[in-house]
């Protein structure tokens, strides 16, 4: 595949930069030549955005063509499977995953009427008595990352909702944010309400100091400089977990097997954990035995299912694997005939499955999280309680109990509970992922016109 210029894109153009970056795919080879926006271009860009800026919506309409732009049309001499071709070998995700993606990113982009209706509450009272639903600010800033095309709907979000958006794409996957810019400005979006930036870590943080709101994907570094900041929506490691109280038929497994490895393990909402009252080595034996049959296939293949890393990022988790199994006890080395790491013909490395188990439930290890499909199994009494069930985006019962359902509902820091075999990403317009993120990008204000019941008014006021 040739490779690809990419530069910064501000009021609908491309802004040569002499501060350039080379980037690899998985194989070694060289995809794309980014142009970086320094400090100064950002800040250009920011000005621009928000001397522009008016807070009106584009429509529906809109949104619409640019979601079917992206999934059909040519973009800046980019076909589909260009497109496809270049995330797959940038990210390791496979072709079969990245398309999924695209009808993922349609639908989601799609729905943005029916999900804006169903996360507000009612706006009509009556009497002339409403609640407009505003954008909180003019500007906003996306910094994403690179494990999967789906997240970049975020900042689309907020292009729906009137907000003039300035997009940091991840270091691995500029092409998804590139195209869908592409897509918007063909579709008539003003080329003053958009920005598409290429840069460092640190110019993606001024970007988000600077805007009125933001979202920004990253591990616990991250998490750990925004979670604070009201303005700033975080997308962390997201520690998926079942809690299995009964016994494991195939029914059971098929579904763990699949909430772990779907996507090739590479989503936020992939099962990381589980924690049962069954015997420990039994179930982790019998998770490891299923996931070790999942092909050694290169990205491209139409059958890979799962992710492949270029040598840096193979070494890196490596290390971290060979960390973890002289604490836990590995359970895929027994069913696997492959190496951990499988080096595959065009250079790219394919990480086999993992399945580790603990010899308790609060063990450091429960609630790791690692790109590609990988279990820590851990045992579960009464006495544990709901401690080792916290810290999860998603918390998957396998259970009749009504009691433990209800105190994991009540549970802060567990954001979204399944009940029996429901894949962990199931949801409907209106079921929160993290948090109701059409509230966090807008904000109620009263209107009172017309013909009202002015007793009612005086009423309301006085309360």
């Amino acid at each position: 595949m040739s490779v690809v210029r990419i530069d910064p894109v501000t009021g609908g153009r491309p802004v040569p930069s002499s501060d350039r970056a080379t980037l690899l795919g998985v194989t070694g080879e060289p995809l794309a030549d980014i142009g970086q926006a320094p400090r100064l271009l950002a800040q250009a860009a920011l000005n621009e955005l928000r001397r522009n800026a008016d807070g009106v919506p584009p429509g529906a309409a809109l949104i619409a063509e640019a979601a079917r732009l992206f999934a059909g049309a040519d973009l800046d001499g980019e076909s589909v499977d260009d497109y496809v071709g270049r995330v797959t070998l940038s990210t390791g995700l496979t072709a079969a995953t990245v398309r999924l993606a695209v009808e993922d990113l349609v639908k989601e982009i799609v729905a943005l009427p029916e999900t804006t209706a169903a996360e507000l509450p009612v706006t009509d009272f009556g009497s002339g008595f409403r609640t407009r639903w505003v954008p909180r600010g003019r500007v906003f800033a996306g910094v994403m990352a690179s494990n999967h095309p789906v997240p970049n709907a975020t900042w689309v979000q907020a292009v729906y909702h009137g907000y003039s958006v300035l997009v940091r794409p991840g270091s691995r996957d500029p092409f998804t944010p590139r195209r869908l810019v592409a897509a918007l400005l063909r579709a008539g979006l003003p080329a003053d309400r958009l920005a598409f930036l290429p840069s460092s870590r640190e110019v993606g943080e001024f970007l988000l100091r600077k805007a009125d709101r933001g979202i920004i994907y990253g591990g616990r570094q991250a998490v750990e400089t925004w979670q604070g900041d009201d303005s700033i929506a975080v997308r962390g490691p997201g520690s998926t977990k079942a809690f299995l109280d009964a016994d494991l038929d195939d029914t059971l497994l098929d579904h763990l097997v699949t909430s772990a490895s779907f996507d090739g393990g590479t989503r936020c909402t992939n099962l990381s954990a589980v924690l049962t009252t069954r015997p420990v080595a039994e179930v982790a034996d019998r998770l490891a035995r299923r996931l070790s049959t999942l092909p050694v296939l290169p990205a491209d293949h139409p059958d890979a299912s799962l992710l492949v890393l270029d040598a840096h990022r193979a070494e890196q988790i490596r290390r971290q694997t060979a960390e973890l199994r002289t604490e836990l006890t590995d359970h895929s080395a027994r069913h696997d005939a492959h190496e951990p790491f499988v080096r595959l013909e065009d250079g790219s490395l394919l990480p086999r499955p993992l399945v580790l188990s603990a010899d308790r439930a609060g063990h450091p290890a429960v609630g790791t999280e690692l790109p590609f499909p990988f279990i820590v199994v851990a045992p579960w009494t009464e006495a544990d309680g709901t401690a080792p069930l916290r810290e999860s985006l998603v918390l998957n019962l396998l259970t009749e109990r009504e009691d433990l359902a209800e105190r994991a509902l009540l549970e802060p820091t567990v954001r979204k509970v399944t009940r029996g075999t429901v894949l962990p990403w199931t949801a409907v317009p209106g079921i929160p992922h993290d948090d109701n993120y059409t509230q966090f990008l807008l904000e109620p204000k009263g209107v009172v016109s017309g013909d009202i019941d002015t007793k009612a008014g005086r009423h309301l006021a006085s309360t």
